[in-house]
């Protein structure tokens, strides 16, 4: 600290003793010599002033310095790429194996984790990372700490990473991997979630590369199977769920159908498998792809317009479910995705089901209104027949009639199953080696 405020002072002395003596000499040369000085001066300012900021964000929370090295690791390479640069990887913590397990699961996973969280070893030489579809409240950390030897505590932004603990992700924010710290940002939900499952495998493979194992667990829909494919393409290990050992089949099926998946296990099998992948040599890490990085860097609100939905993908007809903004289309190996410029992202199904949802609410709106339109309609016929006006009567009798026609229309289409779409198609052709001899089998 000493050193910052004497680089100051040294500083700004030589720029006023040097712009005095030579002001006071109608010297021209000496002139130039003196605006030299003073530059090298002024510099020397704002070397000095750089220095005490950064002096100053390291004295704050791990949050600030993160959130610098975020800036710096995730936006400046995506944005070298544009200017004409080339790529080059995020990777830069080095590890022998891979400790960096991060897990994500939706409806049904709460008892796998349970089992999971049970059967780790007391020395995992991992460390762990949950998301779990919540709502407001969460009290998963206490119960995974209940469930197995290892301590499960919740997120929190700049915790330096340890092995042999389990971190879960907290209600309304992104749980994402920054270098060696944990990030809690609150992101745009993907997939209609926060925390949402894409954003961390996304920033553990942007971060860690070969030495993380993405794991997804049961669950609707398809949230975990592009993050997964990232994982893959960095240079990690994917394993997935026995659909058939899935009390909810969909997310596991969406990761074999579109990742080239290394394991499928049943729970029973999980914990040994993980341990014994964790001790094995990390895998090799290359460049991290531009659009792995873009996305890590939306997630952490770092990055988020259209010239970033420009290098992911093209614009589409559709519009986005939670903001009604245009919808990007990103072609993601043989999966289809969809982003928003506000930084929503989606799977197709996840926007089929978001879809149904927006149907549901409006056919909901007009069953309602044609209910009360024929119940006015029905007490003005009473009322005009009571003062002997019959024909008006009548008329509006069968306006109430044609009334009832449409609610009756309305809740066959409420009552039908073609409505929407909940989930993804339940069966598939798996990827993984091990899924396809049991398909075979």
């Amino acid at each position: 600290m000493w050193v910052i405020v004497a680089v100051l002072l040294l500083g700004l002395a030589v720029y006023v003793l040097v712009a005095g003596w030579f002001s006071a000499r109608d010297i021209s040369v000496a002139g130039y010599v003196a605006m030299a000085f003073g530059i090298l001066a002024t510099l020397a300012l704002r070397i000095g002033l750089l220095a005490l900021i950064f002096y100053s964000n390291r004295r704050q929370t791990g949050h600030v310095r993160i959130r610098t090295a975020v800036a710096t690791r995730w936006i400046s390479p995506a944005l070298a790429v544009i200017g004409g640069g080339g790529t080059r990887s995020m990777v830069t913590a080095t590890s022998a194996t891979r400790d960096i397990i991060v897990i994500g699961g939706s409806g049904g996973a709460l008892e796998a984790l349970r089992t999971l969280a049970h059967d780790f070893p007391s020395d995992l030489a991992a460390a762990v990372f949950v998301v779990l579809h919540m709502g407001a409240t969460s009290h998963l950390a206490d119960i995974l700490t209940r469930s197995g030897p290892l301590p499960t505590v919740p997120a929190a932004s700049g915790e330096r990473v340890q092995h042999g603990r389990i971190y879960v992700a907290v209600p309304g924010s992104h749980l994402l991997l920054h270098d060696d710290h944990v990030l809690l940002r609150r992101g745009p939900r993907e997939n209609l979630s926060r925390p949402a499952i894409d954003p961390l495998f996304r920033s553990a493979a942007a971060s860690f590369g070969g030495r993380v194992i993405g794991v997804v667990l049961s669950g609707a829909l398809a949230d975990g199977t592009a993050g997964l494919r990232a994982i893959k393409r960095c240079g990690g290990l994917t394993v997935v769920q026995d659909p058939a050992d899935a009390l909810v089949s969909s997310m596991p099926r969406s990761a074999l159908r579109h990742v080239e998946v290394d394991h499928v296990c049943r729970m029973d099998d999980m914990a040994r498998l993980l341990a014994r992948l964790a001790g094995q040599p990390a895998g090799a890490t290359p460049d991290i792809p531009l659009d792995i990085r873009v996305e890590a860097a939306i997630a952490a609100q770092e990055l988020a317009d259209m010239e970033a939905n420009d290098m992911l993908g093209t614009p589409s007809r559709f519009t986005c479910p939670e903001c009604h903004g245009a919808l990007w289309e990103v072609a993601d190996g043989s999966m289809l995705r969809y982003r928003c410029h506000v930084g929503h992202a989606f799977a197709a199904d996840a926007v089929l089901s978001s879809q149904g949802d927006e149907i549901d609410r409006l056919l909901g709106t007009l069953l309602r209104s044609h209910q009360e339109r024929a119940a006015l309609a029905h007490r003005m016929a009473k009322h005009e027949r009571a003062n002997d006006r019959q024909t008006l009567a009548e008329h509006l009798e069968h306006r109430a009639r044609d009334y009832e026609h449409d609610v009756e229309i309305m809740k066959k289409l409420l009552r039908s199953g073609e409505v929407a779409s909940r989930e993804a198609p339940d069966r598939g052709q798996g990827n993984g080696a091990a899924y396809q001899e049991q398909e075979k089998g």
